[in-house]
């Protein structure tokens, strides 16, 4: 949002007192930049055709001298995406007065997100939907003024603006995320895949209300003393809690204990969460994907024959592909797409995976054949899943002790509490069960590479990228269930997945040549740092947040279109 072009103050209320009474379509000629009281520039990106049609689409920008911010809050770039979460909260709180605006906040993960960025000079974007004013379909004027003229100004003042009363909140927002960021990028020379914090709170209030429990009751988290690490952090210096090492990692307990309470805290540790909310340094490795069964979904011409070595008719599974993937197949494709686009940690849960991929114990193994059993369970190829291809595994399990035979560690949540209990885990294993391997190893997988007609982002012409909850991803004519991406944070994460996968299209970065994985590394590299919002705002001026590959990669591979070459 340059200077060049852009109307001076005044000019906007005259040119509302203008349209006053006029069709109300006409408030599409407001679409460009105003200069607004206070220092502050306006873009009408959008407007809207109706009063019934989506919000019109405006951006406030404060140069960064008037915004005023210490460059210590902005110097860098998780800082930045830092504070501009904090700013895109204050500014929700305060457009909240008014029904007309909408701004996306998020929750609980401070995501790169549209609704606000913070410049590499401090200056401060807001974008955000305004609901015109339009009584019987004409505009009004006066109103339109209070909206954009006044409105916004008020908001761009109280929220987007430092000062001094709340500079302590933003800087201590601004290290909090900060501490999770350096957090995450040190796991890997700390021999760690995940580190969960010592007070830390886990559980959430509901499954549909992400906010920490009311702490009646609650359990602050506290490490065993064999997995507690020291890591020293840049803003809250030495921070103690449980490392989770590389490898196979089984959790263990009763039910109710929080077994499933402390995966899904690992899963959403590869986001930075806002402070208080009691996961702040509950971090896992940037490249951890959760995998879980998930009946009927589509696969591609994936490498399954790891776990699944034939099919009834004698069928193929070394290039499998099917509309309807069972809850074993689909687990195996799930978990064989991760590791081909670089997943680096596994977390599995047994009460949302396929328990016959799983485990097959012996009094199983004796009454079915293995010659009559497709299916090879994972149990048997988890270790050489790290030994082998460095993948390590975090898996809930609760019903099947085959798998103290393969654990390199096992913790016990009792009553929330963890402890590590490996070595009582070791004797129990030293008894056999009379159960037999049935694989020697994970061969790994097979390169794919899609066909970029086949995911057309397009719909009568143009592009068409929009989410229906965090379960669904309309692209183009196609509508992708994500119901088991249990990653994604919200609809606008969604949307931010949608327009990677069109960016990786229009881009040439598909192009029938290049693998998957090789095509998500340029991806990466364009949505690296501030650029990230930059690269999607060129085709979408809606609300969105910046996806990590591996969500880009699973609504990739849930397009029904999809065509690969192999």
């Amino acid at each position: 949002m340059g200077d060049v072009g852009v109307a001076g103050v005044g000019e906007l209320e005259r040119e509302l007192r203008r349209l006053d009474g006029a069709a109300y379509g006409r408030y599409r000629g407001l679409v460009g930049e105003w200069e607004l009281p206070g220092g502050f520039a306006l873009r009408v990106v959008r407007a809207q055709a109706d009063p019934y049609a989506p919000p019109a689409r405006v951006a406030v920008r404060v140069r960064g001298e008037r915004a005023g911010f210490p460059g210590e809050l902005w110097d860098s770039p998780v800082r930045r995406r830092a504070l501009a979460g904090w700013l895109v909260r204050r500014a929700a709180r305060e457009a909240a007065r008014e029904s007309a605006f909408h701004v996306d906040a998020g929750g609980q993960e401070v995501l790169a997100r549209s609704s606000c960025t913070v410049g590499d000079d401090g200056s401060v974007t807001l974008r955000l939907g305004v609901a015109l004013p339009g009584p019987r379909r004409r505009i009004d004027g006066r109103a339109a003024w209070e909206l954009l003229g006044e409105g916004l100004p008020w908001i761009a003042e109280h929220a987007l603006c430092h000062d001094g009363e709340r500079a302590a909140e933003a800087a201590g927002f601004v290290a909090a995320v900060e501490d999770s960021a350096v957090l995450r990028e040190r796991l890997p020379e700390l021999g760690l895949v995940a580190f969960v914090a010592d007070g830390a709170l886990l559980p959430r209030r509901s499954g549909a209300d992400d906010r920490p429990a009311r702490r009646g009751g609650l359990v602050p988290f506290r490490a065993p003393e064999e997995l507690r690490v020291t890591v020293d952090l840049p803003n809250a210096g030495a921070v103690t809690g449980m490392g989770v090492p590389a490898g196979v990692t089984l959790v263990v307990g009763g039910g109710f204990h929080g077994k499933s309470t402390l995966l899904r805290a690992l899963e959403t540790g590869v986001w930075d969460h806002v402070p208080g909310d009691g996961r702040e340094r509950v971090v896992a490795h940037r490249d951890t994907v959760k995998i879980r069964a998930e009946d009927g979904r589509s696969v591609c011409r994936v490498d399954v024959h790891a776990f699944v070595d034939h099919l009834p008719g004698g069928a193929g599974t070394a290039d499998f592909s099917t509309p309807d993937a069972s809850g074993s197949t689909s687990q195996a494709a799930s978990l064989c797409e991760a590791v081909e686009t670089g997943a680096r940690v596994l977390l599995i849960d047994e009460d949302t995976a396929a328990s016959n991929l799983m485990i097959r114990d012996a009094r199983m193994q004796a009454l079915v054949a293995k010659e009559r059993e497709p299916l090879t369970p994972l149990v048997d190829s988890v270790r050489s899943l790290h030994r082998d291809h460095g993948v390590s595994t975090v898996l809930v399990m609760g019903g099947s002790g085959d798998y103290l035979d393969v654990a390199d560690r096992v913790v016990m949540m009792d009553d929330y509490r963890p402890y590590d209990v490996t070595a009582r885990a070791r004797e129990v294993a030293a008894v056999p069960t009379g159960r037999r391997a049935e694989a020697l190893s994970f061969p790994g997988v097979t390169a794919r590479r899609p066909e970029p007609a086949s995911l057309d982002a397009s719909a009568r012409g143009r592009t068409r990228v929009r989410a229906r909850g965090t379960d669904h991803l309309v692209l183009g004519e196609n509508e992708v269930d994500l119901r088991a991406v249990e990653q994604l944070v919200d609809g606008p994460h969604v949307v931010g997945v949608g327009l990677a996968v069109e960016l990786l299209v229009r881009r040439g970065h598909l192009d029938g040549q290049r693998t998957l994985a090789e095509a998500l590394d340029l991806l990466d590299r364009d949505l690296a740092g501030p650029g990230g919002v930059a690269a999607l705002l060129g085709v979408h001026d809606d609300d969105f947040a910046v996806p990590r590959r591996h969500e880009v990669a699973a609504a990739l591979n849930r397009v029904r279109a999809l065509r690969v070459r192999r």
